[in-house]
């Protein structure tokens, strides 16, 4: 088995225009602070990164890891949740999603996919470029607008929406394959991989490809009442990365996991910092740990009552204190007498 390293920070949620979050070197600074030992980079954060540069530089790369590594730190993958939200949008959300974008293409969905798709195909090489193995991102939705079948649903609308979204993806997951890289999709509400059941739709669609693989998140899971705990069972063979976060729901008789239409600290489902919500981290760590799952657990902080600042410090040792570092020996192992046949039959008695 392999121990589960971290604890690392994503810093989508923390970067900003005053120190020390305007700046990969502050940044990095606050975070070793805090006791983190890895960082998760939004790739669409010029201030953080320059992601065409690291697409085509190995030298910028390896300025920007040597910027990371004087404070002790690892970068843990690359994000795209941004970019990769952009290769499949409804139309019902293209003014929102439209921000996503840089300005050239806003207003031109077919200019705005392609350049999500042009970003999607750097982020392979810069990852690659950065020694990394896996990457993380959104899949995008085409179906998600009709995910509550009223008015019932025309006949095969879903598998032409999947059949789209692979359609469109399965090009940029050969991308990554070409460099060696795993492409971990947050299951998430908003996308059209929002569950187990559509995970294994999408994955059908591409082919079983060996690169299609999951960011696991509890926290939108909770946010569903699906059983978090089973899904790492079902599917620990494609989970590659792992956002650690907190969440609780607590429907009533006024609301349940679609909430109302409510502000985020108004709802029955809500994100939280690490160890204010219901997630069980012990047993999640206790199984990703049991199914030999050896990369990072990364803070991602959402809290919707919480100053981001004391969530971030806290997390560092709330992560730290759920890592199992793996046991080299067995309990039994002080009274093992080796393999001996002989022995084993004489202890069934086969041989009266």
């Amino acid at each position: 088995m392999k121990t589960i390293k971290g604890p690392a920070i994503f810093l989508a949620q923390f970067a900003g225009d005053t120190p020390p979050f305007n700046s990969l070197d502050a940044i990095c600074g606050w975070a070793a602070s805090l006791g983190y030992e890895g960082v998760q980079i939004p790739s669409w954060d010029g201030r953080l990164l320059d992601l065409e540069k690291a697409a085509t530089s190995k030298d910028y790369c390896d300025e920007v890891k040597g910027i990371v590594a004087r404070h002790g730190l690892a970068i843990t993958e690359l994000s795209t949740h941004l970019q990769g939200q952009l290769v499949a949008v409804h139309p019902a959300y293209d003014e929102g999603f439209d921000a996503f974008a840089v300005p050239h293409v806003r207003g031109n969905p077919k200019a705005r996919q392609e350049w999500a798709v042009q970003q999607m195909r750097l982020a392979a090489k810069a990852s690659r470029n950065l020694g990394l193995d896996a990457h993380v991102t959104f899949s995008g939705a085409l179906a998600y607008p009709y995910l509550y079948p009223w008015p019932p649903r025309p006949k095969g609308l879903i598998d032409t929406a999947f059949t789209e979204l692979a359609r469109r993806w399965q090009p940029i997951l050969d991308a990554f394959d070409e460099v060696g890289v795993d492409v971990c999709y947050e299951i998430h509400p908003g996308e059209d991989l929002l569950d187990g059941a559509s995970f294994e739709r999408f994955l059908a669609k591409v082919g079983n490809h060996p690169r299609c693989c999951i960011n696991y998140d509890p926290s939108h899971f909770v946010l569903q009442g699906l059983d978090y705990l089973q899904f790492i069972d079902f599917y620990h063979e494609r989970i590659k990365a792992f956002h650690v976060k907190d969440a609780e729901l607590n429907p009533d008789g006024r609301q349940g996991v679609y909430s109302g239409f409510e502000d985020w600290v108004n709802r029955a489902g809500r994100f939280r910092s690490l160890g204010d919500g219901q997630v069980d981290f012990g047993g999640i760590f206790s199984k990703l740990t049991a199914y030999d799952y050896g990369s990072w657990a990364v803070l991602e902080w959402e809290c919707c009552l919480k100053n981001p600042e004391d969530g971030a410090r806290e997390g560092a040792e709330f992560i730290r204190s759920h890592i199992i570092r793996v046991t080299e020996t067995s309990f039994e192992g002080f009274i093992d007498q080796g393999a001996d046949e002989a022995a084993n039959r004489r202890a069934l008695g086969l041989d009266r």
